[in-house]
């Protein structure tokens, strides 16, 4: 008997879904038979994958489009997903925001956009799809960190304050919710080739390449197949973690 699909019919929200990792992750939930609700703030940007999603593996590829920042908008769209599906299984917080300065060249209103969009946006959709997942009595949560939130790095300051608070409220979220079993989970990966990544990459961290043990960049299916894993039965009994995907990358 052939297995079946590792997310049947798990009902899931992805942020940033239009291109790289976010892109990525909705690829691999669609060839694992989930239901995908794929978020961008950019209209129309999704019509395409959702169409080939479909032709590929008969995959429902739903795009609601709206800014992660927009809490009314995220709201309304934690609703569409009740009202069609009564269930929100896996909530994807991928959305972004990257920045690139030392210390002593922090622009405070750019770093009060970063952490809107990189920490209080998921804030807000773990609290709006953690009470439709209080009500079901279980669901995963998968937060994508960097591990410069967890070990820092020169010249991104703001951005890896930023991925270091994903990690911080993951685990404080986790013990919040575990009585309900919805499991907290943060990816944190390295550098890995999404195309935003590479055209930073000569400019800026071309000569960190050779700080990967593994020698090469990541790559955004290998980030996605541990969203797979996370948001799969497999991994039931996980919550709280943070998973590092980087490669032996030294910072």
């Amino acid at each position: 008997m052939l297995p079946g699909k590792l997310l049947e019919n798990k009902v899931c929200l992805v942020t940033g879904s239009n291109k790289g990792i976010g892109r990525a992750i909705v690829e691999k939930f669609a060839s694992e038979g989930a239901i995908i609700y794929a978020n961008s703030r950019e209209e129309n940007s999704l019509t395409e994958l959702s169409e080939e999603l479909f032709k590929q593996y008969n995959a429902t590829v739903i795009p609601v489009y709206f800014d992660v920042t927009d809490h009314v908008a995220a709201k309304e769209a934690i609703i569409k997903i009740k009202k069609e599906n009564k269930t929100l299984d896996i909530l994807v917080n991928n959305a972004g925001k990257v920045s690139y300065e030392m210390l002593g060249m922090v622009n405070f209103a750019e770093l009060r956009e970063i952490l809107e969009v990189n920490v209080i946006a998921p804030i807000n959709l773990m609290q709006l799809a953690s009470k439709l997942m209080v009500k079901q009595s279980g669901g995963s949560i998968i937060n994508i960190s960097s591990m410069v939130g967890e070990k820092g790095t020169k010249g991104q300051l703001g951005y890896s304050a930023s991925k270091g608070a994903v990690i911080a409220m993951t685990k404080s979220a986790a013990k919040d919710l575990a009585k309900f079993n919805i499991r907290v989970n943060t990816i944190a990966p390295g550098m890995i080739a999404t195309e935003r990544f590479q055209q930073v990459l000569s400019e800026k961290f071309n000569e960190k390449i050779k700080d990967i043990g593994f020698g090469r960049l990541g790559n955004p299916d290998e980030i996605a197949d541990a969203c797979v894993f996370l948001g799969g039965n497999s991994s039931g009994y996980i919550t709280g973690q943070v998973i590092g995907i980087d490669g032996s990358l030294k910072l």
